[in-house]
This record gives structure tokens, sequence and C-alpha cells, in this order.
């Protein structure tokens, strides 16, 4: 049996034979590098509606994230945004990850679900710490006018009404 003792006093040795007690080990999340590696394998070969490799709008989003002073959890759930709503990740795999729960809540607050009204999606991110600032980089790039214009102009149209309606649901008007 192992001998118990009380914390060592600072400035004082602990008793002979004993180490002191190591305080746990933090968690050890996955670094900004490793998710947006996970993030572009999770993704490869996906294109956006105009052809384009996927992984380039989620680099955008992240950069967005970082240029309006993002923390890295932000970051992180930039780099993972549509990882979920498009099934390259799945729930499970994203609650076991080695990711803080801010930036879990953030990635599942921004996917979308199937027949949810979207003032619900809006109220969901509105109420979820950190949430706004990734909806708001990645619709900033979704309707960037350089992204927007190789589409048709029916589609152009629609997406451009449905991203501004969001916005205004999220208060970013």
């Amino acid at each position: 049996m192992v001998a118990s003792f009380p914390p060592t006093p600072p400035g004082t040795s602990p008793p002979p034979g004993t180490s002191p007690p190591t305080p746990p080990a933090a968690p050890r999340w996955l670094s900004l590098t490793e998710v947006e590696a996970l993030a572009r394998r999770a993704h490869a070969g996906q294109t956006d509606k105009a052809g384009r490799p996927y992984a380039e709008h989620l680099a955008a989003v992240a950069a967005g994230v970082h240029e309006r002073g993002g923390s890295e959890e932000q970051i992180a759930a930039a780099w993972l945004h549509d990882a979920v709503e498009d099934a390259a990740l799945s729930r499970a795999w994203l609650a076991g990850a080695a990711l803080s729960e801010a930036t879990k809540a953030m990635v599942l607050a921004v996917t979308k679900r199937p027949g949810e009204p979207v003032e619900e999606y809006t109220a969901r991110i509105l109420a979820t710490p950190g949430a706004l600032l990734v909806k708001e980089a990645d619709l900033a790039h979704n309707a960037d006018p350089a992204r927007l214009a190789v589409l048709d102009a029916p589609t152009r149209e629609r997406l451009t009404a449905k991203y501004a309606r969001v916005r205004a649901l999220l208060g970013l008007v």
C-alpha cells in the first residue's frame, strides 16, 4: 500500500520516498494544423456549386474567422463547419473528437438539420457562443460576388436571396 500524504506546503520538500502529486493532464486537443488536415481529408473529392475543390471554401471561412479576430476554437469550427452537415464526418465522430466542447457546439450550431425552419437554425446559431462569427465568415464567402458570378442566373438569384435572409435573421445586415 502506498502512503498518502497531504499536499506539500510551498517551499518545502515532500516526505522522503514520495513525490509531489501530479496534477491531472490537460486534455490534448487537435491542433489547428491537424484540424485543417482532417477537414481537407474529410472533404477530399468534393466540389462546391461552381466546381471548385470544397477545401477552398473551408480555407476561406477559416481565414475569415481569423481576420475577424476569432479564437482558435472558432477557427477549428470554421474548418469543420460543413463536415457533419455534408456527412463528411458523423455526429458520433464529432462527439468523441479531441476538440473542445465549445468547438463541437459551434460545429453543431451551424449544421443545418433536414427540414429545419431557417428561424430555428439561426436562433441556434445566436444561442451558441462563438457560432455567429463562424456563420458570418461562411456567409461572406458564400455570397462573394466572384463566387456567385460563375453560377447560372437563377441559382445566383436564389442563393443571394437565401444568404440575405439568413444574414437578416442573424442581425448581420
